[in-house]
């Protein structure tokens, strides 16, 4: 076979322990016996997409293997298959779960890319797995041929008694600045959101989030800053002037809540609040979760929604996760975010730490607790709207990764679960709340009169 290689990487993440990857990845792909063609070094900016994509083109693969060396967001693999007639495979590898940043945020990249291939109705084949993992070789000739290809999971029909009233009628939802560029995961039609959930999406300018935060008062802030002095170690080890600007976005978001009537946020929390403005909303979105007034990453209304309606099933705080590694051995996988989950979700105690690629205050770090927990998200994947659930029992574990993240083992084998994501085309994002709620969030389904996949079902 001739493969044609796109090996994809982000600056902004460790970029020499990608680039070992990517040479493992090489030679493992080098000892298949096809003819390997394209890049071999990561691909970090657009001109060098644009280069790689023209070089494919010519090359006529017999199928183009994208190396998800860290994560990027779906936007290049959109273009990809729009150029190429050939076969599409992806190649995500695992990181230790060494206690540390996310040195390569692999699989959010392959979930990012599972979405945006799904609502285009693109078939593609997958792994995720290290290049040194056992097994390897049968996995990858597996790939190669074409056999691990994405089985569309749509959902069924619940046939569970609704709810007794509506769970998101009349509530509204700031979004703060747009999503992303090439986050799909992120995309929603306020006219949608009004039809189907009852919900009205304010749509505002990150400029009066940044202004509103700017013109608080300092007493204020002084009080907040000796709350959360009481509640996390270490507040005085980070930038204080950095810190002092994360929590007047906290109070800006009270502000902008009092003054508009809002019930969450859907914030574009990257790159501009470090860029621009200069702190990090992590820790404010944690505040604010606890006060159960959630706050989305990325402007993911729907997002936002999840929470929204988990929180209300459970009558408890809500974290929104990623998912950010299944490791089928241990049968665990690990959800995780910057540092933002609420503090009534942490073992132990609680420290206060910067972003970990952007360098800059105020997260919040601790694993989360072990207990039963639920999952939801209230999903737009292949473009039918759907509620996706799943459960399982958060373990008592380390810290996986810096941040704000849990190791659980789901209620089904991980590696049946990490199909089902990827087969469903899920979102990144889905909402965490402690307890077991699936039998609520059928009769939800019904309610909302939306198809139900389990990620757990047998």
């Amino acid at each position: 076979m001739r493969i044609g290689l796109l090996p994809l990487g982000r600056p902004t993440f460790d970029v020499p322990f990608a680039e070992e990857k990517l040479a493992a990845m090489l030679a493992r792909l080098d000892a298949t016996g096809n003819d390997i063609v394209g890049p071999r070094h990561l691909l970090m900016d657009a001109a060098a997409n644009v280069a790689a994509l023209e070089t494919m083109r010519a090359e006529s693969p017999d199928l183009v293997l994208l190396l998800q060396v860290t994560f990027t967001d779906a936007a290049f693999v959109a273009e990809v298959t729009a150029a190429l007639e050939a076969p599409l495979a992806i190649w995500a590898p695992r990181e230790p779960r060494a206690g540390g940043r996310l040195r390569l945020n692999a699989f959010c990249g392959l979930n990012l890319a599972s979405h945006a291939l799904a609502s285009r109705g693109e078939l593609f084949s997958w792994l995720y797995a290290d290049p040194d993992a056992a097994g390897l070789s049968s996995d990858l000739d597996t790939l190669l041929s074409g056999a691990r290809v994405v089985r569309p999971l749509e959902g069924v029909a619940t046939e569970a008694e609704p709810l007794p009233a509506p769970i998101l009628d009349g509530l509204r939802v700031a979004r703060i600045g747009p999503a992303p560029d090439g986050f799909d995961t992120c995309r929603y039609d306020s006219a949608e959101v009004a039809r189907r959930f009852g919900t009205h999406v304010e749509e505002l300018e990150l400029a009066e989030l940044f202004d509103t935060a700017r013109a608080e008062e300092v007493a204020p802030v002084a009080e907040l800053r000796e709350q959360t002095a009481a509640e996390l170690d270490c507040l005085d080890d980070v930038d204080q002037t950095e810190l002092d600007r994360s929590l007047r976005l906290k109070l800006a978001l009270d502000t902008i809540r009092e003054r508009r009537d809002i019930d969450a946020f859907a914030i574009r929390c990257w790159p501009e609040t470090f860029t621009e403005y200069g702190g990090a909303v992590c820790g404010p979105a944690s505040m604010l979760g606890e006060a159960r007034v959630p706050c989305a990453c990325e402007a993911d209304v729907w997002g936002a929604l999840t929470q929204m309606a988990l929180q209300r099933v459970a009558d408890a705080p809500v974290f929104l996760v990623d998912l950010v590694d299944v490791d089928p051995e241990d049968d665990t996988a690990v959800v995780w975010h910057c540092g933002q989950a609420p503090l009534s979700m942490a073992a132990g105690g609680a420290r206060a730490t910067i972003h970990t690629n952007r360098r800059m205050p105020l997260l919040y770090e601790f694993p989360l607790r072990p207990g039963r927990v639920t999952f939801l998200r209230l999903s737009q994947a292949r473009g039918t709207p759907k509620l996706v659930i799943g459960a399982g029992e958060m373990l008592e574990r380390a810290s996986a990764f810096t941040g704000t993240s849990g190791v659980l083992r789901f209620d089904a084998p991980a590696d049946r679960v990490l199909e089902r994501v990827i087969d469903s085309g899920l979102e990144h994002h889905m909402a965490l709340v402690y307890g077991d709620h699936r039998a609520a969030l059928s009769r939800l389904a019904a309610s909302l009169d939306m198809p139900l996949i389990d990620l757990v079902d047998a």
